[in-house]
């Protein structure tokens, strides 16, 4: 007979499950995106059934493609990842997955009308889905105002708590305070034992070994951790571990200032996960179009926009003496010189009487501003707030000097202080407008409108371009950051 132990078994103990998610705003923010695209198809589904059979006749087939035009976009937009929440008002990002939804189903369908030897009305191909492709970028734009409004009040933000220390903290924290964003940045934790520095306007939460217990006191949904020497990968693997009983996300700034998009992407290694950095790309079949592109547009909107140019003229010369354009020479792509026009919006002696407001400088670096500057005109004053004074600049666009979008023209002067990092910038053709124009204008110090420019050269895409051109007008409308 065998003898039962009396030691009492002991149990392995076994870890606790992951936590899902707690952000039930983003299963919300999902939920109006997927509805908004599927109204959009509808609409467009709708639009094409009616011109389809006011110019061709009742067809049955032309009212099944309007029903099986939502469904059908929904889910090309989904494989092509236009429902992920980390895209979802990422800016241009987003969009260029709406894109790619759009040109995968349309080749779809084709390739299915070829191999099937079926019989699809063209009026789909050439109506319906080019008006959805028209409309969902639209209605993901209210969503994202929608979104806008409700993160100003508080909501759909993510709760967040800082790991780092030091100059990569401030910068990450810096970075997160925008509430368009959508962080809501609660504090920090620094490591244990390193005698971390932690700038005097950010809270201190504890240590990362009270991470954990920090997370669950503030029930922060997000942990992001600032590039340091500090978190080592041991650190940070442990850390998700850990943090996988709170539900929080865990991210990690890789510390490439300015450098995102498509240019990053993580290459597994011998089980270990590198971070692959692709070169900014200044030429090829994308630069070609943006060469070609440009010109012909800005062209086209000279001709639209003549009367309104000509108005222009005609009102600076009525309300004060001295020429219509102001020619000023600025540095271009390379390093190349030429004359930048724009519509006089100062007293022609404006030059000559910097002397008497220079105390009155509040711009940052070489950059000089001045607040209500005496020495612009009535009729300038009203261009400035509208940005029209920039509108001669599509002559500089139509000779090749200067693109549609770009970074800021710089003067001379300029370049002398310089470094080597802002002078990526010459890389590329000045822009009409760019992210400076978008995001602030002259609201800007010299840092923010530098970071701003090298952000756009480093991440050029004509996604971006397309997306920066619809932000201006909207910019230009609220007249904000002009003076």
């Amino acid at each position: 007979m065998t003898a039962v132990s009396s030691n009492p078994v002991r149990r392995v103990a076994v870890p606790t499950l992951p936590r899902a998610s707690t952000r039930t705003w983003e299963r919300t923010y999902v939920r109006v995106v997927v509805a908004t695209d599927a109204a959009a198809a509808l609409a467009a589904g709708v639009v094409g059934l009616a011109i389809a059979t006011a110019l061709f006749g009742s067809d049955p087939v032309y009212l099944v493609e309007a029903v099986l035009t939502p469904p059908l976009w929904v889910a090309a937009i989904a494989l092509a990842g236009g429902y992920d929440r980390r895209f979802l008002g990422a800016g241009p990002e987003e969009f260029r997955r709406v894109a790619l939804g759009a040109f995968g189903l349309v080749a779809a369908v084709g390739i299915t009308s070829w191999a099937l030897d079926a019989e699809i009305a063209r009026s789909y191909v050439f109506l319906t889905l080019p008006t959805a492709m028209i409309l969902t970028p639209l209605g993901r734009y209210s969503v994202r105002r929608w979104v806008g409004r409700r993160r100003r009040g508080g909501d759909f933000l993510h709760r967040t708590v800082i790991v780092g220390a030091n100059e990569s903290l401030y910068r990450l924290a810096r970075q997160l305070a925008d509430w368009e964003h959508g962080f809501d940045v609660l504090g920090v934790c620094v490591p244990a034992g390193t005698g971390a520095q932690v700038p005097p306007d950010i809270t201190v939460l504890g240590e990362t070994d009270d991470l954990v217990a920090v997370v669950k006191r503030l029930d922060a949904d997000t942990v992001a951790v600032a590039s340091s020497s500090l978190t080592d990968g041991e650190a940070l693997r442990r850390m998700s571990w850990d943090l996988e009983t709170t539900g929080a996300t865990l991210v990690v700034s890789p510390g490439l200032v300015e450098v995102g998009g498509p240019r990053l992407a993580v290459r597994p290694v011998g089980g270990l996960p590198l971070l692959h950095l692709e070169h900014p790309r200044f030429t090829g079949v994308r630069r070609l179009i943006k060469e070609v592109y440009d010109p012909v547009v800005a062209f086209v909107a000279l001709l639209v926009l003549s009367p309104l140019l000509i108005g222009i003229a005609i009102a600076i010369k009525l309300d004060s003496r001295g020429p219509v354009l102001f020619r000023q020479v600025r540095v271009g792509e390379m390093g190349r010189p030429f004359t930048i026009l724009k519509f006089r919006t100062m007293v022609p002696d404006a030059e000559q009487r910097r002397h008497e407001i220079e105390h009155l400088d509040i711009g940052a670096g070489p950059l000089f501003k001045v607040h209500s500057d005496p020495r612009v005109t009535r009729v300038g004053s009203w261009l400035r707030r509208t940005s029209l004074d920039e509108l001669p600049q599509l002559i500089n666009v139509v000779s090749g000097r200067m693109s549609l979008v770009g970074p800021r023209p710089h003067l001379p002067a300029e370049l002398e202080v310089l470094g080597k990092d802002v002078a990526r910038r010459l890389f590329v053709k000045p822009g009409l407008t760019g992210l400076w124009q978008v995001s602030g204008r002259s609201d800007l110090d010299w840092e923010q409108s530098v970071r701003l420019d090298l952000r756009y050269v480093e991440n050029w895409t004509l996604t971006w371009d397309i997306y920066i051109m619809w932000k201006t007008v909207k910019v230009m409308v609220r007249k904000s950051g002009a003076y």
